[in-house]
């Protein structure tokens, strides 16, 4: 992160060419709009095998490849086939359980303005619409682990600082909304992990300036993963 604030206008037209970028790539790949993607399309996953959801995810947007418990049966399978004279009805299946809560995606700049760690009133929003329904739908998950992450500008020393500063920022704000203090853990990586899904570290060489920030700007991220889940009885 810059040490030194850039003007206005150069931060907002870094944020709107990333954002482009972003959302390019997600329009060649329509059918996973709501998950994180690679340049070659394959959906990112957790070390568990789970996918990466967006920010900006919904129960609409999922797909049966990361959420088979959330994906909506075509019409033309809904049909009621006609019955046949003697023939017994097979006892309809269990409804499949909500889908346990999956690991969040979020750019840094949904929820904190750029260089900043104060939450903005979107960023509140997502959270409360993202991360709050979701722990009070899952009371079975004990640990949320928030990780804040930077991208590689400035001194290893600042941006690690000011990833510990965002997840704690989130983390405060999730338990002044009722989330217990025990179930969240935050802690910030800096810029030790770049985006695996965006490759920065090729993909952003020789940039420098607006450029670079633009260019960078998957690595300026926060996740928020169910670490640990209580046994379901």
């Amino acid at each position: 992160m810059m040490k030194t604030p850039k003007p206005i206008l150069c931060i907002l037209g870094a944020v709107a060419l990333a954002a482009s970028s972003s959302t390019a790539l997600a329009d060649s790949f329509p059918e996973k709009t709501g998950y994180l993607i690679d340049s070659r399309g394959n959906i990112v996953r957790n070390s568990y095998g789970e996918c990466w959801r967006t920010g900006y995810w919904t129960p609409d947007m999922a797909i049966a490849e990361c959420d088979p418990g959330l994906t909506k049966v075509k019409p033309e399978e809904a049909e009621a086939k006609p019955a046949v004279p003697g023939e017994t009805k097979p006892s309809a299946a269990p409804e499949k359980p909500i889908a346990p809560a999956a690991q969040a995606y979020f750019n840094a700049e949904a929820l904190f303005d750029f260089d900043k760690a104060m939450l903005k009133s979107e960023g509140q929003k997502i959270l409360d619409e993202k991360i709050v329904a979701n722990m009070q739908m899952h009371p079975e998950v004990t640990l949320l682990i928030i990780t804040g992450h930077a991208d590689r500008i400035g001194t290893e020393e600042y941006n690690q600082g000011l990833s510990e500063r965002r997840a704690n920022a989130a983390k405060a704000y999730l338990v002044s909304r009722g989330v217990a203090a025990e179930r969240i853990r935050a802690s910030g990586k800096g810029e030790s992990e770049p985006n695996p899904a965006a490759n920065t570290r090729q993909a952003c060489q020789g940039m420098a300036g607006n450029k670079l920030i633009a260019c960078l700007q998957p690595d300026r991220r926060v996740t928020v993963e169910p670490q640990r889940q209580a046994a379901a009885r």
